[in-house]
């Protein structure tokens, strides 16, 4: 149907929400959990019958790592996946069954948790990386969300029309199976529906960046299978890895474990000329022996075909009281895992900001921010996704990389340095982690400082407003993060902090909650470069300076109730 259909029910059968979330996907289910902690009335729906079933992305940042912290449930997310022992290793071979030419090694799910705490520098860090397949995370997300009371949740659900009114949102959901559809007033709805997503169709809004890049691995049309071997173990001459990445003449092609045992997740580039649309089961097994290099008795749980090669930003990411989200509004070549830790900063963005309106906080002008600030980071963040895909899909595999000669040895030799210095670009990213910034936000106010270079394999802590905050971990081994609000925070630090009255007083009268925070450490002073560091919700530095005496000022303007 068309966005814009009449309705077809009596007004006094719709559903009344605040927010209509469209799309059950860690994005989605992301603004459930900002929304529903915060006491907003929403309404998610997605057509699957549930949470995913396919391993779909794979790997969790450190940043996302911290918002899961942030909401209560970090610990249940690395409790999942991979079991805590189990290597977290990207390994490079000729084939599975061969030669390995590079390994980058990582800490462990049980590791990290331990490493963490004596980590300085670009990794210090609240939480480290984890390796998990997305399948998992939905289940955990939707269990939190479900568990709000202004919550609901609704899979095998979709969204058949919408129109705004400019006062609030009327849509119809209707069950995917069949059946009679309801009604939805909403004040907002988010598109988080995917990258075929018919929110973002509905309102006309195209894509800007580039699409069908062709590269001999990670451009192009790829064959995915989601399998089950228990044998795979038992022909690796090598130690066991997380994600496994084929590179030979023949068939290049990645794996990653889902559960550490017998699952995986595989992806095949295809070669010129073929078309997996029409593969058979006999056709996965033959492609999967030919990454593997030897016959490994396999169940194949799902297969399809998916494009890589997008970096892809939506022109716009709001229409009036629509917004669009995750897929929906970027798309990226999965290298980096960049996509999923995207999507779920665009909700922890989006959620403040909405339940900041609905609740009476601040005027609608405030959600123009969003894109000002999200969209920015999506062409940086699908730009360093570009990058790391360009500097593994266009190597080029010799045939005689698998001789048994010096020839071979040689050309094995060469394509082990290159892959170890690619291996730390594309997995060793605290500058593509923690470094995504809100400079030019009409809701930072900047200080001028000079700012360390944006570089994917180094991050160098700044409180500079627009930014993380600096981590530390404090004496009492607690981390500075677990001080923080859950709304805004003032950090208040070193032994001769100036007074924070000014703020609370002027929190008090705009109805913002606000915690100070005092932490005499000079230690901590030092790392802000300022006594006082004025913290958002989404833990992003809004302010920081020297005293209190603008507070009026300052607190209107990074709530959006005055423009700069």
């Amino acid at each position: 149907m068309v966005a814009d259909a009449p309705s077809t029910l009596p007004p006094s059968s719709a559903i009344e929400t605040d927010v209509l979330i469209a799309g059950g996907g860690p994005c989605g289910l992301m603004l459930a959990n900002e929304l529903g902690r915060r006491g907003v009335r929403c309404l998610l729906v997605d057509a699957k019958p549930g949470t995913a079933f396919n391993p779909q992305a794979n790997a969790t940042q450190a940043r996302t790592m911290e918002h899961y912290r942030r909401l209560g449930f970090a610990h249940e997310i690395r409790a999942q996946g991979l079991p805590p022992d189990h290597p977290t290793d990207i390994a490079y071979f000729t084939r599975y069954a061969a030669h390995e030419l590079a390994r980058i090694r990582l800490p462990t799910a049980a590791e990290a948790i331990v490493k963490v705490k004596a980590m300085t520098g670009s990794w210090s860090a609240a939480e480290l990386p984890h390796r998990i397949s997305q399948k998992f995370v939905e289940q955990t997300l939707r269990r939190h969300a479900e568990a709000w009371p202004s919550a609901e949740v609704r899979y095998g659900w979709r969204l058949d029309r919408f129109a705004d009114d400019g006062s609030s949102v009327g849509a119809t959901i209707r069950p995917s199976a069949g059946g009679a559809a309801q009604e939805v007033r909403a004040r907002f709805l988010v598109g988080a529906d995917g990258a075929r997503s018919f929110v973002r169709q509905q309102l006309g809004i195209e894509w800007g960046g580039v699409t069908g890049i062709q590269r001999e691995f990670m451009g192009g049309k790829m064959f995915a299978v989601y399998l089950r071997a228990p044998g795979f173990i038992s022909v690796l001459r090598h130690p066991k890895a997380w994600m496994y990445v084929a590179v030979n003449h023949e068939r290049r092609a990645f794996m990653a474990s889902v559960d550490g045992k017998a699952e995986y997740a595989f992806h095949a580039a295809l070669r010129p000329g073929e078309d997996a649309d029409g593969w058979t089961e006999a056709d996965a097994r033959r492609v999967f022996a030919e990454a593997v290099g030897a016959e490994v008795p396999m169940e194949i749980l799902s297969m399809g075909t998916w494009l890589a090669g997008h970096a892809l930003v939506a022109r716009h990411f709001q229409q009036g009281r629509v917004f669009i989200a995750g897929d929906a509004a970027h798309l990226f070549t999965p290298t980096g895992g960049l996509g999923y830790n995207t999507a779920v900063e665009d909700a922890v963005n989006l959620g403040w900001k909405l339940a900041s309106i609905v609740q009476g906080k601040a005027p609608i002008a405030l959600l123009d921010s969003y894109e000002a600030e999200r969209k920015p980071l999506a062409e940086r963040n699908t730009g360093y996704a570009r990058r790391f895909a360009d500097s593994v899909g266009l190597f080029a595999a010799r045939p005689e990389l698998e001789e048994d000669s010096a020839r071979g040895e040689a050309e094995r030799a060469s394509a082990s340095r290159y892959l170890d210095e690619h291996a730390r670009l594309e997995f060793n990213i605290p500058g593509v982690t923690f470094g995504g910034r809100y400079d030019g936000s009409p809701l930072i106010v900047a200080d001028g400082a000079p700012l360390p270079p944006d570089e994917p394999n180094d991050y160098v802590p700044t409180a500079s407003p627009g930014g993380r905050p600096p981590h530390a971990w404090l004496d009492d081994g607690r981390s500075l993060f677990d001080l923080f609000h859950s709304e805004w925070t003032l950090l208040a630090l070193g032994p001769d902090a100036p007074a924070a009255e000014p703020f609370e007083a002027a929190a008090r009268a705009s109805g913002t909650d606000l915690r100070v925070v005092r932490l005499p450490e000079p230690a901590l002073r030092a790392l802000y470069e300022a006594p006082l560091a004025l913290i958002r919700p989404d833990q992003i530095v809004a302010w920081r300076g020297f005293d209190a005496e603008d507070a009026e000022r300052v607190l209107a303007r990074v709530t959006g109730r005055q423009p700069r």
